[in-house]
């Protein structure tokens, strides 16, 4: 096993190639950190810097060595401060995006019970788009990210919001005015395609490459943003499943909402990098999961009074195609 000091001294050089730089970061000597890569090179019994009087570069089974060695410590680094915030409770901070106006009131609910129960440990919101909101995850500039399920590659929660899909096509298409369309009809039209940031799995499932028969779906244009897509509808360039949500937050005059009967529901939930779960992000999905019972038991006392106050049409007493789903198994 490597001392702690010997994987520092040869992972800090690694880094800077310079044996005055790695001693001022380790504030040691340049001789202590010539001793140190000696002491090692003559363990492993190669060398591992090739060192002139100008340069400093790794050799092969150096650059091998760092490449293999780099991963570990920062695991092993991961995991005490994974343990040290568990020993100091959920405190610090935390910042939590959403990805969609839809999904901004569940969040904002999550948001006031966690912090009721946290006090220590400060929330920031912000808003991420289609084309970035993985690389907020990866780059770690964003903790936690409610958005569509599925989003591979990382971990989620619970579903909080359930949503029917609805097929957004131009004001004046002849499917404007049908009263539902089945998921067949994606073979007949092009689809506006999601940014290619957006994962594999969210694709086949909001927009898939062939219909429920086996016909290829037709793909259209590529949009970097949800308005951009509704807007490339609205000139004709193609059709896009959406959620039912879609028709509150965006109405426009040119485009249209038909409901898909026979698709299934747009789940919506908290997803975070799994490597970098904390015991904040645990507490704050737990949080989510305990106000979304609050948020669904108001949005059914405001349905039932809504629809017994207000049923003048047939369209006016049919059932709410989007509700707020109750709490799953947490991680």
């Amino acid at each position: 096993m490597l001392e702690r000091h010997e994987l520092e001294t040869f992972l800090t050089l690694a880094d800077e190639l310079h044996f005055g730089r790695t001693a001022e970061r380790l504030r040691v000597s340049t001789g202590r950190v010539s001793q140190v890569i000696r002491s090692l090179e003559r363990r492993i019994g190669a060398p591992l810097f090739a060192r002139t009087s100008r340069v400093v570069r790794l050799t092969p089974i150096g650059r091998q060595l760092a490449d293999d060695l780099a991963p570990l410590v920062t695991g092993i680094e991961e995991a005490v401060r994974r343990a040290a915030e568990a020993g100091r409770g959920v405190t610090g901070r935390l910042c939590v995006a959403f990805l969609g106006e839809w999904t901004a009131p569940v969040l904002l609910k999550a948001v006031a019970l966690f912090s009721e129960r946290h006090p220590e440990c400060q929330v920031q919101v912000r808003e991420v788009q289609l084309y970035s909101s993985r690389r907020s995850l990866e780059d770690g500039s964003v903790d936690l990210l409610i958005a569509a399920y599925p989003f591979d590659g990382m971990a989620c929660g619970p579903p909080l919001i359930e949503e029917a899909r609805v097929l957004a096509v131009p004001a004046g298409h002849p499917l404007a005015r049908r009263a539902s369309v089945p998921l067949e009809v994606l073979g007949d039209h092009p689809v506006v395609q999601y940014p290619t940031a957006t994962s594999a799995g969210f694709k086949r499932d909001r927009t898939p490459e062939r219909t429920p028969s086996g016909r290829p779906v037709p793909k259209g244009p590529v949009g970097e943003t949800f308005s951009e897509m509704l807007t490339l509808v609205a000139l004709g360039r193609g059709v896009l499943p959406v959620g039912e949500h879609t028709r509150r937050y965006h109405p426009r005059p040119d485009v249209a909402y038909v409901p898909i009967h026979d698709a299934p529901p747009i789940l919506r939930g908290l997803v975070w990098r799994e490597d970098r779960t904390t015991a904040r992000i645990h507490a704050f999905v737990r949080a989510a999961s305990d106000a979304n019972q609050t948020v669904h038991a108001s949005d059914a006392n405001q349905s039932y009074a809504s629809d017994a106050n207000q049923v003048d049409s047939p369209d006016q007493a049919a059932p709410r195609q989007d509700q707020v789903v109750g709490a799953g198994r947490l991680p």
